[in-house]
């Protein structure tokens, strides 16, 4: 999996939503350990100082706690890993939405398109 890193947004950001995107798809799967900071600074073309905020605010968020022998593992909690996932889904679907809205579509339209792309 690649990492999309832009100008627009602080980067370490950027770094926190892709690791959570790789978390809730399991990627990283629950109780797993993460790779250390210098590997996935070095993966994504970053600093390790980024990378390590990054970290830090996936472990405020719940999604990894430290360890100080094993360094950093994916949280065993699937329940919280799942109420993210949906809220990640939401978002995607407010972003579809929304777009779909500035091109003249009601919500069953949009929702009727999809639906439509799935068949054909």
């Amino acid at each position: 999996m690649q990492w999309k890193l832009t100008d627009d947004r602080p980067i370490w950001t950027q770094l926190t939503e892709q690791l959570t995107e790789r978390i809730v798809s399991g990627v990283y799967p629950l109780g797993s350990r993460m790779p250390s900071v210098r590997d996935l600074a070095a993966q994504a073309g970053v600093n390790p100082n980024t990378m390590q905020r990054a970290l830090a605010q996936l472990e405020t968020d719940g999604l990894v706690a430290t360890n100080r022998t094993a360094g950093r593992t994916v949280t065993e909690d699937a329940d919280a890993v799942e109420h993210v996932r949906l809220s990640l889904a939401e978002d995607k679907m407010e972003l579809y939405v929304s777009g779909m809205a500035t091109l003249g579509y009601t919500e069953t339209q949009a929702a009727q398109m999809l639906l439509n792309r799935r068949k054909g």
